[in-house]
């Protein structure tokens, strides 16, 4: 007993006492977790995946050189590692930004604004979509490419900027007219807000995604747009005469008219089932 008694006073272990955890400690530690798991679903989702492996690897190899003290690499590895994380923030400004501006569209904010606010997610008509898919069709059958945008909840004024304003009526016939080969607005992209051509001849950010080689410029056009905005982006193939469209920084590929409709309708609903609940509870907090 008495060489028990002097193990524990040696290492203070009477001493011992478990620190208190509040509520903010859990939510602190929750919030920490969560943003860390979303970066990491991130990073896996872009190049800096690679890069991440990259770094945990020189993390090791320095840890082997602190433990076998070899002096001439720790040392050149601090007088890099602040310039490594400069380089680091120019090679992946694309993603940097990408990421801010996903998470400023995302859907975290939209549960805290009210939901008189909040306006429907597909914002054009069943007839704009009619005449949209029935030129896209024409198009794809006689093997002319084709880039539409249809403008959500992101403004695209940037992009709108890169083309030439027309603001006319959308029909079937003027988007053929546009695309129309050799024709001086045929080649970019055509932005459609709220029932209306805005412009043609838009530029569009190219994804940086492997998307393989038989897709071209305009389903790389496509998906990057769709990385940084809400945008919905129809595409005829020239090559291939199919039809794709691309949401969310994904390709849906060669799609009738049909499934185009029924996957637009289900965004529409769910949008509008969000929206009621939140209304539903809303309301009930005022009661």
């Amino acid at each position: 007993m008495v060489n028990m008694r002097d193990f524990l006073t040696k290492f203070n272990l009477t001493a011992l006492s478990f620190p208190s955890i509040r509520i903010s400690d859990v939510i602190d530690v929750l919030i920490v977790a969560f943003l860390i798991y979303n970066i990491i679903i991130w990073i896996k989702e872009t190049r800096a995946w690679s890069l991440f492996k990259g770094i945990i690897i020189i993390f090791v190899f320095s840890a082997l050189a602190v433990v076998l003290k070899l002096t001439t690499i720790l040392w050149i590895l601090s007088k890099t590692i602040n310039v490594g994380i400069i380089a680091i923030m120019i090679i992946f400004q694309p993603e940097l930004r990408r990421a801010l501006e996903q998470l400023g569209r995302g859907k975290f904010f939209a549960y805290f604004l009210p939901s008189g606010e909040e306006k429907e997610n597909i914002k054009f008509s069943s007839k704009t979509l009619d005449e949209i898919l029935k030129a896209t069709f024409k198009m794809a059958e006689v093997r002319t490419g084709a880039l539409i945008v249809i403008e959500q909840e992101v403004p695209l004024g940037d992009h709108e900027r890169t083309g030439i304003p027309i603001d006319a009526i959308v029909t079937n016939q003027l988007l053929i007219n546009i695309f129309e080969n050799k024709t001086p607005l045929h080649d970019g992209a055509v932005l459609i807000r709220r029932n209306r051509v805005a412009a043609a001849t838009c530029f569009l950010p190219l994804t940086e995604v492997e998307l393989g080689k038989e897709l071209g410029t305009r389903h790389r056009a496509a998906v990057g747009l769709s990385e940084v905005s809400d945008a919905i982006v129809i595409v005829a193939s020239e090559e291939t005469g199919a039809v794709s469209l691309a949401q969310n920084g994904k390709i849906y590929r060669n799609l009738d008219a049909d499934k185009i409709k029924q996957m637009l309708s289900f965004a529409s609903v769910e949008k509008k089932k969000r929206t009621l609940w939140r209304g539903k509870i809303k309301n009930e907090n005022s009661k």
